[in-house]
């Protein structure tokens, strides 16, 4: 099995990420290639060059290394830096988590990542788009606390459109894992006029309401943070004209959600 992995980000004391105080690891990679995505720099599978790139953390802390977006690392290396962070982990019921990118493309390495936290009684979450093999899923269940799992769009043709893959594999990976026990916390991302429309709205609720075991859900209000990355990377932004959702619009769409009787947090 592959005790290494491509990632391009560790982030410290986040609190957007699943429960309590995590650490956050993010792995290079993603078969989705949303309009909104916030980290750019996750797309691509293989490090990159970038000029002048100071937004993305780099194991050998080498300065002169600033410039790449992503590194091999080692399972034992990844561990050390979440390790560090055990005693925040028992204050807040907090844990490492697993994002990206797509983590579940390198399955092997977060394989033993979660292996090794699960020795160490670290709560493990992975941010997850769902699109992956199912067998992938049960290989690593009984060593995940938490799927932090993304449900974007309903309507098929326009999930191929805004994301670039279908959605059907995401939507039924989702029914058989919330059929497997409580451990689905659903993350909408809330993008004006493409997930944020009356009809996928709609259509999303009806979904979730057939769903069984869902923690909670997240409603994610689009920002435009990381308009900055993308003119760094010199990559086509979007969505850059969209504006953010209001508070008042946002509290709206949480009085809706609330019918399903599942608790629902504004942000992560």
């Amino acid at each position: 099995m592959k005790n290494t992995g491509y990632i391009f980000d560790i982030k410290k004391y986040s609190v957007n990420d699943g429960p309590g105080i995590r650490t956050t690891v993010f792995f290079k990679g993603c078969p989705l290639n949303c309009w909104w995505c916030h980290n750019p720099e996750s797309q691509h599978t293989e490090p990159e060059e970038i000029d002048n790139c100071l937004f993305r953390w780099n194991l050998s802390y080498d300065q002169s290394k600033r410039s790449k977006i992503g590194s091999q690392v080692l399972v034992d290396e990844v561990m050390k830096e979440i390790e560090k962070d055990i005693p925040f982990y028992e204050e807040s019921t907090g844990g490492a988590t697993f994002s990206g990118g797509e983590p579940m493309l390198q399955i092997d390495f977060l394989h033993l990542l979660l292996t090794e936290c699960k020795k160490k009684e670290i709560n493990t979450a992975i941010d997850t788009t769902g699109y992956a093999p199912f067998s992938d899923f049960e290989k690593i269940y009984d060593n995940t606390d938490i799927f932090l799992y993304d449900l974007k769009l309903m309507d098929d043709k326009i999930h191929f459109e805004y994301c670039g893959v279908s959605n059907k594999l995401i939507h039924e990976n989702l029914k058989k894992l919330s059929s497997r026990g409580n451990k689905i916390i659903l993350r909408l991302p809330i993008i004006p006029t493409i997930t944020d429309t009356e009809e996928n709205i709609s259509q999303t609720i009806s979904f979730i309401s057939a769903l069984k075991n869902i923690r909670e859900i997240d409603l994610l209000p689009f920002h435009n943070t990381a308009k900055s990355k993308y003119e760094r990377m010199q990559k086509e932004n979007k969505v850059v004209n969209l504006v953010p959702p209001t508070k008042e619009h946002m509290d709206e769409l949480k009085n809706r959600f609330l019918q399903l009787g599942i608790p629902i947090k504004v942000g992560g």
